[in-house]
């Protein structure tokens, strides 16, 4: 059987997976373990069950099931049957980068229903707290707007048939 990220023991395949722990974890409010579990999913060759991803994150079931839902929660990683197989395995979404800014899309919209509500229930509110319950409708209608532009300038740009390259053989 082929090794899922490859060179899984090379120094260079530990510290960057070490480092999306970190910088991605840390970035999303992610615990490190998701960062980590992003990390090798993002460079592994192949699919993943969930005893590999243990192996992999040397951590136990429990976990790892808990990071595998929160990455497909957030638009990263994709749960799927391979054929012939009667376990699931995790890959890294194709199309990961939009699927992470249609989760954000999604949790501004939630945030500006809120500040919807919030503004009509605040209405009787003396003007302080109706002026910033009116800013935080401003800001989520901002983002909302934003975001929604920001997804079809990528999707537009990024999406569909793209020739996936190696940039050292151009």
């Amino acid at each position: 059987m082929s090794e899922p990220i490859g060179e899984s023991g090379s120094g260079a395949t530990k510290a960057l997976i070490e480092d999306f722990g970190v910088h991605i974890g840390g970035a999303m409010g992610w615990p490190p373990m998701a960062g980590r579990a992003a990390g090798v999913l993002m460079l592994s060759q192949t699919p993943m069950t969930m005893p590999q991803l243990q192996e992999a994150l040397d951590a136990s079931k429990g976990s790892v099931s808990e990071t595998t839902r929160l990455l497909i929660a957030t638009g990263t990683v994709e749960r799927i049957k391979e054929r012939g197989s009667r376990q699931s395995a995790y890959r890294w979404r194709d199309d990961a980068w939009i699927g992470c800014l249609q989760h954000q899309l999604e949790q501004t919209t939630e945030l500006l229903s809120l500040a919807e509500r919030a503004s009509r229930q605040g209405s009787a509110l003396p003007p302080e707290q109706r002026g910033r319950l009116q800013a935080m409708h401003e800001y989520y209608t901002f983002m909302t707007e934003r975001l929604e532009a920001l997804l079809r300038e990528y999707t537009d740009r990024f999406s569909g048939d793209r020739v996936r390259s190696d940039p050292a053989s151009n």
